[in-house]
């Protein structure tokens, strides 16, 4: 089993889950609940959950927050591997889910974007295991010089790399040539359709994947409700899977994160394309089922 080490971003989020149409400006009832979750410490809680071998590298506050999502991944079985802030609390996301289903989210990275390239454990950087990037720890300028240490780390030692694209808006703010220069080198993209139209300008998916295909060796976009596709190498066609049928979407937060955690064992098992992808939406449809972005502990 490859070990998969993933260096990115750790949050607590705030859930508001709006029981009717948001009354902007006045008060919408709604169900709030806390959670662990950012990108890159979601996708370590769902690869362990599912069996994988995994180590997350992250910054944590000093506070409260910080212990219970140290405890927390500990719980699911990731090697958490994670530097204490004396300054900068935990980061924290607040996730505005409306009663359809949809979220949208404020963000504070707090002691994220202080990740330095001293806080890479050098034993997680060996042969045979695979790197996977959470695009928000790159995009983040606090945190983007360690995310290329640790880039750099795996290079040398002959890792894989996988890279995500975090979200539309802050790959937008960066732009898309610096991004695909900085994860030049990478092994495996993944991206949703909102990312891949930032990073080409292309509206169409397989058009969009092909366009990527000439930065990334393989790339897989996210389809939400229509599945999945991975396009490698220059084939003239993608592999494609539909989307598994879910009766109600709960939460749509973090699903993609569960989907890069299903797609990433059978890919580096060199399982078939289509395992891979439907492995990755077996993940999502869970994810969707839940609240929040974790698997239920």
């Amino acid at each position: 089993m490859t070990r998969v080490v993933v260096v990115g971003d750790l949050m607590t989020d705030t859930v508001a889950h709006a029981a009717l149409p948001l009354a902007k400006g006045s008060d919408t009832p709604a169900t709030v609940t806390m959670h662990g979750g950012g990108s890159g410490a979601n996708i370590a809680a769902w690869l362990a959950v599912d069996g994988a071998e995994v180590a997350f590298v992250g910054r944590r506050g000093a506070d409260i927050a910080g212990r219970n999502r140290d405890m927390e991944l500990m719980g699911y079985g990731v090697d958490a591997r994670l530097v204490m802030d004396p300054e900068r609390p935990t980061g924290t996301c607040v996730v505005m889910v409306t009663h359809k289903g949809d979220h949208t989210m404020l963000s504070d990275p707090g002691a994220n974007a202080a990740l330095s390239p001293d806080d890479l454990p050098k034993d997680l950087f060996t042969p045979g295991s695979h790197l996977h990037i959470s695009g928000y720890t790159l995009l983040n300028e606090g945190s983007r010089g360690a995310t290329l240490a640790a880039f750099s780390h795996a290079q040398r030692a002959g890792m894989t790399v996988s890279v995500d694209g975090a979200s539309s808006a802050p790959l937008e703010r960066v732009g898309a040539e610096p991004f695909l220069q900085l994860t030049n080198g990478a092994t495996l993209l993944f991206v949703n359709t909102d990312q891949a139209r930032v990073l080409t300008g292309r509206e169409q998916p397989e058009q969009a994947a092909r366009v990527l295909n000439a930065w990334y060796p393989q790339v897989v976009m996210k389809l939400g409700a229509e599945g999945a596709l991975f396009y490698a190498n220059g084939r003239p066609d993608p592999f494609r899977v539909p989307g598994p049928p879910i009766e109600r979407i709960v939460d749509g937060t973090g699903a993609g994160d569960a989907f890069c955690a299903g797609f990433l064992p059978a890919w580096l098992d060199k399982k078939p394309p289509h395992e891979a992808l439907a492995s990755g939406c077996r993940l999502a449809a869970r994810a969707l089922s839940l609240v929040g972005a974790r698997p239920a502990l």
